[in-house]
């Protein structure tokens, strides 16, 4: 009996032949793209459920994007999905000289740095190399905060990152009291910058705290929806007034279920 993994290469080997699927005969690097980010996004959201049934199941979709690509580099006799495998071994082993060779590495910030190290020996030219354009740009800043941290280009403590907030959110004030749109997408793109900058000093994923935020933010507006719905009057008809005692009563409800 085969084990999954190679139950998985036939079966995606099946869908692509002639005798396969249309849909998935017809596909291409490019076209798989967004699945490929959908995909991603949906695991994330799988891990915020906790549930194991709905980790387990979107990670079988992600790896079948992996599996997906690699028929099809497979069949225009570029690489494999073995070759990926073994890339990835090499590189696992590579960069981890504390695991499987002699270095000396006795925390994960040294780990960091180290990695880093390595990188640039493999023949990366900038510090900030490896960081995707495409990252969405909350998580890109984060990132290229990060790797400039690993050469000394950081704060030594939260005080500065917070003046740097506050020193920001002054010079978006000016911008939008001059009214110049470029100037406040630049001011505006430096708040944001530094408020990523904060997260990564508390340990905090950004996105995590934002994707809580308009969950949060989802559950009042539906709330105040529910609520002018039993009171039979049009959310376009009620008055922001109404719309925010009803938020804050939201609020309070939301506390109290927290307790």
């Amino acid at each position: 009996m085969s084990c999954p993994f190679d139950e998985l290469k036939r079966i995606m080997s099946k869908l692509r032949s002639p005798s396969g699927c249309p849909w998935d005969r017809e596909q291409t690097h490019q076209s798989l793209k967004p699945y490929l980010l959908e995909e991603a996004y949906e695991v994330l959201e799988a891990l915020d459920s906790g549930s194991d049934t709905e980790i387990a199941e979107e990670l079988g979709d992600l790896l079948l994007q992996v599996i997906f690509h690699a028929q099809i580099a497979s069949e225009q006799e570029r690489f494999d999905i073995e070759a990926v495998i073994r890339n990835l071994n090499d590189k696992l082993i590579r960069r981890h000289p504390h695991v499987f060779g002699n270095a000396v590495i006795k925390n994960a910030d040294q780990q960091k740095k180290h990695w880093e190290k390595i990188k640039r020996q493999e023949g990366k030219t900038s510090v900030l190399d490896g960081v995707p354009v495409s990252l969405p740009a909350l998580i890109r800043a984060v990132r290229l905060q990060q790797k400039a941290s690993t050469v000394g280009f950081d704060w030594n403590s939260m005080e500065p990152v917070l003046d740097k907030i506050s020193e920001e959110l002054d010079e978006l004030r000016a911008a939008c009291e001059a009214g110049d749109p470029d100037r406040m997408t630049e001011e505006l793109g430096d708040f944001l910058f530094s408020l990523a900058n904060a997260s990564r000093f508390l340990h905090i994923d950004p996105e995590d705290a934002l994707r809580r935020t308009c969950q949060k933010f989802t559950d009042r507006f539906h709330f105040i929806e529910e609520r002018l719905k039993k009171e039979g009057k049009p959310i376009n008809q009620a008055s922001l007034e109404e719309m925010d005692a009803i938020w804050e009563d939201a609020k309070k409800k939301g506390q109290k279920s927290r307790n």
